[in-house]
């Protein structure tokens, strides 16, 4: 049974980021996966009330993600492609596509508007 609570505070936003990475592997249809849907869902609430993320530069907005979550341009790969193509786009060499924007946006949680930037 998935136990789940609101995020009230720093310390609770940590605990729920601490269990969505136990969750991060989740097979797609289990409760494991419902849980992490769910998190990712209050999580998104908090940080959007607590620490709000205006519209900018989407490569800050894909940074402080980063930051945030302890990501590695390597955890980007899987969202933008190749090492080179991560090492292009957060260099402003390389714009985002709808499809990275997409997948970022659902594999990390930033705000359409903020990789739109």
């Amino acid at each position: 049974m998935m136990y789940i609570q609101p995020i009230h505070t720093d310390v609770d936003l940590a605990r729920a980021f601490a269990r969505m990475e136990e969750l991060w592997a989740a097979e797609d249809g289990t409760r494991e996966a419902d849980e992490l849907e769910v998190l990712s869902i209050l999580i998104e609430k908090y940080e959007n009330e607590h620490f709000p993320i205006g519209p900018s530069d989407p490569v800050e907005a894909i940074k402080f993600r980063m930051e945030q979550q302890g990501l590695s341009q390597r955890d980007l790969e899987p969202f933008i492609g190749s090492s080179g193509r991560v090492s292009e786009v957060l260099s402003h060499k390389r714009t985002l596509s709808l499809r990275m924007i997409k997948r970022l946006h659902d594999g990390l949680n930033i705000p359409y508007e903020s990789l739109m930037g």
